[in-house]
């Protein structure tokens, strides 16, 4: 009886191992083709394992500098383009500016032509000023790769922020009793007249800004807003989101193979408290949106477009990076700006350098200062992050002439200097020093 209970348990062992041998099989089948067929079942190691780390944030590629940025008003596109242009800067690329007939924007609201650019500053690599969207002109000027960005705003918001900001230069506002944004938006077409100098900051700006037409009726706006969307599509590699602004940077930095200290950024041309609205009445929201159609479509389908992309990149990855961009930001401000930064009225700015221009009426334009013991080796660094755009741009174009002059001088040197009298290539990037070291926390 014993030797019989032995062979029953030894092929009762068998059958288990056969079974795992089994199991352990098909396991390693389903992952496999699960691995294999990623890109058709769009799997991702972050569902097949949640929780798993988003990939490494080292460069596979060099960082791209031809840009083109068109900068929409009121959309905090300024901040977007000091960016740009500390990035310019530090990396050596030549930067396309007005000239000075056009002032710090590319002669708008008329379409933009490559007349408009200063010729010490061509061929440019990069662009950030305003300017109306003509992209054939602009394909003229920058190079092949050239990658087109730009930024879109909630309308209601951005309408009132225009509505604000123009009072006292867009003849449809000044004709407003009392500078009432409310009236306006309950009779517009009784202030409107579209054939007026500055109508553009009035009706469908951001519409006109992207090189649309802003005058088309409502009965047409569907069928040329869908078509103003293609053209928008194929024109531009990433079209950012003012309120949701860290996260458009990481598609922005993501985009360009930059990193996250070439991204970092404090707020500018940004109004005073008293100066603004705290919340547009959800009723007032309405009529702007209404009066703005345009404007609404195209921050509907793009808002929607980039939520789409961020999904792509890792929804996770990029809200884990905004908080990092976030962070990083905070501890420049205070190594910038002292242990409570704050933005101060102009008066209130003693670097003239730092200033930013006021417009007309009750409107206040805020900044940062400098404290008045120097923030040490980055201190050029903390500067131009603060400094506003026309002293920027005014900064920039002395910059690039002087350059321009030196490359001129080296061409007339006479013979065996052909190969020096065009402007040599740009050099490849070089890592950030100006920029004091931000040591993570943690």
């Amino acid at each position: 009886m014993l030797p019989l209970l032995v062979r029953l348990q030894q092929a009762a062992k068998m059958v288990l191992s056969r079974k795992k041998v089994v199991v352990l099989l098909l396991l390693g089948g389903t992952l496999s083709l699960l691995l294999h067929q990623g890109s058709q079942l769009s799997w991702s190691t972050r569902l097949l394992f949640p929780g798993a780390p988003c990939p490494a944030g080292g460069r596979t590629r060099p960082k791209h500098t031809a840009v083109a940025f068109v900068k929409t008003h009121k959309t905090a596109g300024t901040t977007v383009q000091n960016i740009l242009f500390r990035f310019a800067e530090r990396h050596n690329v030549t930067l396309a500016l007005p000239r000075p007939s056009c002032e710090h924007q590319f002669c708008y609201p008329r379409d933009f032509s490559a007349r408009f650019v200063h010729p010490a500053t061509r061929p440019p690599r990069m662009l950030a000023s305003h300017l109306r969207f003509n992209r054939a002109e602009l394909r003229r000027l920058l190079p092949n790769d050239t990658v087109y960005v730009t930024i879109l705003r909630e309308p209601a918001a951005m309408f009132e922020s225009l509505f604000s900001y123009y009072n006292r230069y867009c003849p449809a506002f000044v004709r407003v009793p009392n500078g009432s944004l409310e009236a306006f938006l309950r009779a517009p077409r009784a202030y409107y007249r579209p054939d007026e100098r500055y109508a553009m900051y009035a009706h469908n700006t951001l519409a006109y800004d992207l090189g649309g037409d802003n005058e088309r009726s409502a009965r047409d706006e569907p069928a040329y807003l869908a078509g103003l969307i293609r053209d928008l599509e194929a024109a531009f590699s990433l079209v950012m989101i003012a309120e949701y602004f860290d996260e458009s940077l990481v598609l922005l930095r993501r985009l360009l193979a930059w990193d996250l200290e070439d991204v970092l950024y404090v707020k500018l041309n940004v109004r005073s408290a008293a100066s603004r609205l705290a919340a547009l009445p959800e009723g007032l929201a309405r009529a702007a949106r209404r009066w703005n159609g345009l404007d609404a479509g195209l921050y509907e389908h793009f808002n929607a477009s980039f939520w789409r992309r961020v999904a792509r990149a890792g929804r996770e990855c990029v809200q884990r990076e905004a908080r990092e961009l976030r962070e990083a930001r905070e501890r420049l401000l205070h190594r910038c700006f002292g242990p409570r930064p704050r933005l101060r009225p102009a008066a209130e700015i003693r670097n003239k350098q730092l200033q930013p221009w006021q417009p007309l009426g009750n409107v206040g334009i805020v900044g940062y200062d400098l404290p008045s013991r120097p923030p040490g080796p980055g201190g050029d660094e903390c500067l131009k992050l603060a400094m506003p755009e026309v002293q920027y741009s005014s900064y920039l174009l002395r910059k690039q002439k002087r350059r321009a002059g030196a490359w001129a001088e080296r061409g007339r040197a006479g013979p065996g200097a052909g190969a020096e009298d065009q402007p040599p290539p740009p050099p490849p990037p070089r890592p950030i020093r100006a920029l004091p070291r931000l040591a993570r926390r943690g």
